[in-house]
This record gives structure tokens, C-alpha cells and sequence, in this order.
């Protein structure tokens, strides 16, 4: 069933809707009323199906057209789209940053569009660390710096992990097994978000008029973040049913070496590592807390799902009444 014209039901354009976060945007903003316009890049044996509430769009975020198309009739744009893997710092400001620009231009054509609503990451906080944080930074200065008359906010994420995420899921499985891989010592605080907890955030704002250019940070509601004794404590207990999980520290230099070797690689053989040094300074920084109070105030949202819950969801674990343990 394809999309319904004109059936009073608000349109939001979506680009990044075939990932992990952009997936789940889709359903929540779909299952919230809203109409779903998606971008997504056309590859071979690729079959997009459109359904009630979501119409499928193809191009890519250097296509005019196509995102002229998206932007048709939509009254806010989610962009979600970005680049996470690269092997120069080109490599990702041609997405996370030309592509922001792409999309606030073409937004600014659509008569219809009001608002813009940009995914960033929380590691823009931080340029300084990596390509990749830079690159999420400079989206978020080009979307202040273009948005013109529209009103727009950016939210900055920690890492967000749930079915279907693939870049966490081989952490939690090897937690399962009883083996936690622990970047450098360990001994740094960082914030998580479920993907769920994260699309209702997007339908929160959306459905709340406010100023035009802040930018927040997310988070799942745990006071301070956690440590990996907080996450590795509750891992036990939802996946192991309370057997111990031995760590495994891995040495930075370790890391730097393995990083410099992936670097190598891509110029060599042209694909895009996930490893690189800048990933290796933003895996081992030692604050990666968010503070969500400000989004809070602003918009009425509150996190639903607490780290236990999630990662038996994430898991496919039943979720077992336990005295004692770990939020």
C-alpha cells in the first residue's frame, strides 16, 4: 500500500532511513501519525517497498532531484544521514558535512518545510579528537550557519545500541560469552541511549514549538553515565545469570598499531575503516557523559528504556525479575 495523498496526516522527509537509528525513526515517526518521505541510494538488486505512512524515494544526498522529492510537501526534515567510516577526513565532511548543506538547501526550496532537525553525534563535542567528530561539528556549524528561516535544532546521541544495531552488538555477544574487549584501562564514563528512547525524542521535539537553534544531548537517564563496572555488573545478571565476565584490556598502543595498519589498508586497497587513530583517541577520551535536562525541559521527552531492559531487547533475552541489581 503505497502512500496516501493528502490525508491530513503531516509529512516528514527522512534521509538515512535505511540504517540502523534511521529505521527506527521511520516506524516511530509512522506509528506517531506522521506521513514518512525517505531517501534512500539506489543499488543493484536494492527493492525499496513503500507502505501506508512511508513512501521510499532514490538518490543520495549530492541528487537535487531527489531530494527535491523528498522535500515535497513535508513540513519538517529529519536528517539522519551520515558517514561513520572513512579514511581521511574528506572522506566524511563530503557526507557530514556537504550533506548537511545539501539538505538544508533543498529544504529551503520546499515552501511547505518549517523545520529542521538535524542527528548529529555526541563526539562533535569534541572535534579535536578524530576526522569523524570534526566532520559532525562542521554539519552542525553549516546547518547554524544556512538555516535561514527555518527552525532547527541538532541532537547529539552517545552511543545508541538496540535490535538491530550491528557496531555494539559484537560487544554485548562477547559479554554473553563472558569476555568484555575493554578499550585502553577502562577507566572513563560514557552515556548510553536506547534507539527507541532516541526516535521518541525525535517525535517529541517535532511535536513541540520552540526556539530555533539549540543543540542537545541525549541520554538514557542514568545519573553520571556509566562505568564498565556498571555495565558489565548488569550484563552479568541479564546475560549470564549472574556469572562473572572477565575483561579484556586491550593496550592503547595495541589499538594505535592496529589503527595505523587499517589506515595503511584503505589507501592501499580503497575501503573505509571503522578503526583509525581518531577512533582509537575517541574510544579511550575519559568523558563521553551526556546531560539530557536541557532536552527535557524543552520538550516534555523522557527516557523510557533503562540500560537492563535494553540490552536483553538487544540480546533476545528474557527479562527476569532481579533483587539487587544494577539499573
Amino acid at each position: 500500500m503505497s502512500e496516501t495523498p493528502d490525508d491530513g496526516r503531516p509529512v516528514v522527509a527522512l534521509t538515512g532511513a535505511t540504517g540502523f537509528i534511521g529505521a527506527a525513526l521511520s516506524e516511530h515517526l509512522v506509528r506517531a501519525g506522521y506521513r514518512v518521505r525517505a531517501l534512500y541510494r539506489p543499488r543493484r538488486g536494492r527493492v525499496m517497498h513503500s507502505a501506508s505512512g512511508l513512501k521510499w524515494i532514490a538518490g543520495d544526498l549530492d541528487d537535487k532531484d531527489a531530494l527535491a522529492a523528498v522535500m515535497d510537501g513535508a513540513h519538517a526534515v529529519i536528517h539522519c544521514a551520515g558517514s561513520v567510516r572513512g579514511a581521511s577526513q574528506a572522506d566524511f565532511d563530503r557526507v557530514n558535512e556537504r550533506g548537511v548543506i545539501n539538505t538544508v538547501e533543498a529544504a529551503l526550496l520546499a515552501p511547505s518545510c518549517e523545520r529542521f532537525l538535524l542527528i548529529s553525534s555526541l563526539a562533535a563535542r569534541e572535534p579535536q579528537l578524530s576526522d569523524y567528530a570534526r566532520s559532525k561539528h562542521l554539519g552542525e556549524q553549516a546547518l547554524a550557519a544556512r538555516a535561514g528561516r527555518l527552525t532547527w535544532a541538532a541532537i547529539r546521541p552517545p552511543a545508541v545500541y538496540g535490535p538491530g544495531d550491528r557496531e555494539m552488538l559484537p560487544l554485548f555477544q562477547g559479554m554473553a560469552r563472558g569476555i568484555a574487549a575493554i578499550p585502553g584501562a577502562g577507566d572513563g564514563r560514557f552515556s548510553l541511549i536506547h534507539v527507541a528512547d532516541l526516535a521518541s525524542a525525535v517525535v517529541a521535539w517535532l511535536g513541540t514549538e520552540g526556539a530555533s537553534g539549540a543543540i542537545y544531548e541525549l541520554d538514557d537517564g542514568h545519573a553520571r553515565g556509566y562505568d564498565w563496572d556498571t555495565v558489565l555488573g548488569t550484563a552479568a545478571q541479564v546475560l549470564r545469570d549472574g556469572a562473572p565476565i572477565r575483561r579484556l584490556h586491550i593496550p592503547v598502543p595495541v589499538l594505535r598499531f592496529v589503527a595505523r595498519a587499517n589506515r595503511l589498508g584503505a589507501r592501499l586497497f580503497g575501503y573505509a575503516p571503522m578503526l583509525t587513530p581518531g577512533k582509537v583517541r575517541e574510544i579511550t577520551h575519559a568523558d563521553w557523559v551526556s546531560n539530557s535536562a536541557p532536552f527535557m525541559q524543552a520538550t516534555g521527552w523522557q527516557p523510557a528504556v533503562p540500560f537492563r531492559e535494553g540490552l536483553a531487547q538487544t540480546l533476545g533475552k528474557p527479562l527476569t525479575a532481579l533483587n539487587g541489581t544494577p539499573p
